[in-house]
């Protein structure tokens, strides 16, 4: 159906606001002028010869739509809830369509700080929401800040709803700055690692192409899509015989593994004496967790959960995550559920002067994949990894395939077989409970320790948490939360960045709060302070929107993992590690991250460094997140 032309209330009140605020700006001396917000410089009083002069060039307010209206009914038409931009000159149509014509609402403009801030914030919010949000990018400029963060939701598979400006008609550019920022092919940059990308030429093109990019990147392996809106198309007033239509967008529903392929991995995991089922991105709703509980259980098979996503309960008995190496070793079939890597799963590396490897796996040992990964693949930037050898590939999305293949390992149990798989079922869950207790021993090392150990900061965490129905966004504590807390929710972990881009942690817990925010959930973050030294800006945007958000800082002073090559490097040089301290650290001075907090309006305490202040800290941080505040505490950590 054609939309109507009609501006909304809010819309006229804008306009009747700007048109008031301009006849007092020409008020003639003696006149009182209309009152001006106090933070705002007040304009000089117009010289009377401007009354009898010729009259300077002005702009005309309109009522007309303009194409960026049309663009806000396409945009809401796909449910996108918020735009994560800061703002530039290539979108400024757009922008103003949202907050004027859109009413800011649905999509609600969210106010960033650096363009890869908001789209770490988007892809975050996609884990938790299973659905994209949208970024905006001002034209060249906009679009190389935001590329880091655009390859890191390449890497992780996950959706992200892209709008970049540009202003394509030279004719049509203002002089200076905009040539700059604007480009011939604006998603040249990118393109290697969106799933998806186009440059509509008119609002007809734009509706087609924004559902057609919905649907594309919603479709297994989900990715970030890309669209260019030019300016001009923007900001063109339209016409009453404008016969625009908004495109239904429909989701392709996830490829299923080939009957068949199911059929005969079903039988090689009945026959297994030592299946394993490992998983990274498995689950890309709470529904997938169910789907590989069931299996599992069906198995008393052990899960290896690599950590891609939400994938299996941290403490039910089936979960071996710390044991993955032996049982590896010792499997006879090995199920892999969107594996970002399958040959580092069963292969050892050694990164030495001469780099060698060796297959961990014992002879005759089957591999079978399910993975929509390999559906899409592209050439120049490398994160498929080595070539695995693998037994039975099934090029299908491993959540919608999992029903089918439980339902065929059931048809096939015999009562022999189900008498072995509840003798395997308890031994695995002794090993479990065997792994747990020796987490904890583990975490009691350097229990009193300054600066504060990350298994202590972990669990004095967990401590305050735990009875709260809480979301880790973002982790940088390692292993510590998975083997102290109690992960049974799907949104409970999101898994990481996808591409390690450092400066992800930060936006992404912003993003992922602002997901959990609308369900009332306590959404925690472990952050590094190094990632957190990228972008700072975004805990600006927590504090202006309001997003709860309760950060620990794990700030061990370093890039520490740099740190760690440099000592390599040295040690293969026989030069020493002394010197693997220069470039790595972050030192002289010392960042006081509370204070940095405090400047933008976050409640924050520290740098703690004596482990009994630390729960106390972290108390009084909950109860300000749980005011609706933003909150940090600073925690001066041990490396690792």
């Amino acid at each position: 159906m054609a939309k109507s032309r009609k501006f909304s209330a809010d819309r006229r009140k804008f306009l009747k606001g700007a048109a008031v605020a301009g006849a007092a700006t020409l008020a003639a001396p003696g006149e009182t002028a209309v009152a001006r917000p106090a933070a705002r410089v007040t304009a000089p009083l117009q010289d009377p010869r401007a009354e009898t002069g010729t009259p300077p060039e002005a702009e005309v307010l309109t009522t007309d739509h303009c194409g960026s209206d049309f663009m806000v009914d396409v945009i809401k038409s796909l449910d996108i809830e918020y735009f994560c931009a800061n703002p530039g000159s290539s979108f400024r149509a757009l922008h103003e369509s949202i907050v004027n014509y859109g009413g800011n609402q649905k999509p609600e403009f969210i106010t960033c700080c650096h363009e890869e801030s908001s789209v770490a914030m988007a892809h975050a919010y996609s884990k938790i929401e299973g659905k994209p949000i949208g970024v905006m990018a001002h034209g060249t400029v906009g679009l190389q800040h935001a590329a880091m963060g655009i390859y890191n939701a390449y890497c992780d598979r996950v959706p992200v709803f892209i709008v970049v400006g540009n202003s394509l008609d030279a004719t049509q550019r203002r002089p200076g700055v905009e040539w700059e920022h604007s480009v011939q092919d604006a998603a040249s940059i990118v393109r290697d690692f969106v799933k998806w990308d186009d440059t509509p030429i008119s609002l007809g093109h734009f509706a087609e192409s924004a559902a057609r990019a919905y649907k594309i990147a919603m479709t297994p392996p989900m990715e970030p899509v890309l669209l260019v809106a030019d300016s001009d198309l923007q900001e063109r007033p339209l016409s009453e015989k404008d016969k625009l239509r908004v495109q239904k967008a429909t989701r392709t529903s996830p490829p299923q593994g080939d009957s068949g392929a199911v059929a005969e991995a079903a039988k090689l995991l009945v026959a297994a004496q030592n299946p394993v089922i490992v998983a990274d991105r498995a689950a890309r709703t709470a529904a997938g967790m169910k789907y590989l509980m069931e299996l599992a259980e069906t198995l008393q098979a052990p899960v290896l959960d690599q950590g891609g996503r939400m994938n299996f309960p941290t403490r039910h008995k089936l979960n071996l995550s710390g044991r993955g190496r032996p049982l590896i070793a010792e499997a006879d079939v090995i199920l892999g559920l969107e594996l970002t890597d399958f040959w580092g799963t069963v292969n050892s590396y050694r990164d030495q002067l001469e780099r060698t490897s060796r297959r961990i796996t014992k002879p005759g040992t089957k591999l079978i994949s399910i993975t929509a990964g390999d559906l899409y693949i592209k050439s120049n930037y490398q994160d498929f990894e080595r070539y695995p050898e693998i037994d039975i590939a099934m090029a299908a999305d491993a959540e919608a395939t999992l029903p089918a293949l439980t339902e065929a390992v059931k048809r096939l149990i015999t009562p022999d077989r189900k008498n072995a798989f509840q003798a395997r079922g308890a031994k695995l869950a002794a090993a479990h409970d065997a792994a747990a207790e020796q987490a904890r021993k583990e975490a009691a090392y350097g229990w009193d320790a300054s600066p504060i150990s990350t298994a202590r900061m972990s669990a004095e965490l967990w401590a305050q948490i735990k009875n709260e129905d809480w979301s880790l966004v973002s982790n940088g504590a390692g292993g510590w939360p998975q083997r102290l807390w109690n992960f049974d929710k799907y949104y409970q972990h999101i898994g990481g960045s996808g591409g390690a881009g450092v400066g992800y942690g930060a936006p992404a817990s912003v993003g992922g709060a602002l997901a959990n925010r609308k369900y009332g959930r306590l959404s925690v973050s472990i952050q590094n302070d190094g990632d957190l030294m990228y972008a700072p800006g975004v805990l600006w945007t927590a504090s202006h929107h309001r997003i709860p958000l309760l950060s620990v800082m794990h700030n061990n002073r370093a890039y520490h993992q740099e740190v760690m090559h440099l000592q390599r490097m040295g040690n293969r040089h026989n030069r020493g590690i002394d010197r693997a301290y220069i470039g790595t650290t972050i030192e002289d001075p010392n960042i006081d991250y509370a204070k940095l907090a405090q400047s933008m309006s976050w409640y924050a305490e520290g740098p703690i460094t004596d482990p009994k202040d630390l729960g106390p800290a972290i108390k009084r941080a909950l109860a300000a997140v749980k005011r609706g505040e933003p909150a940090l505490v600073d925690v001066v950590s041990q490396p690792r």
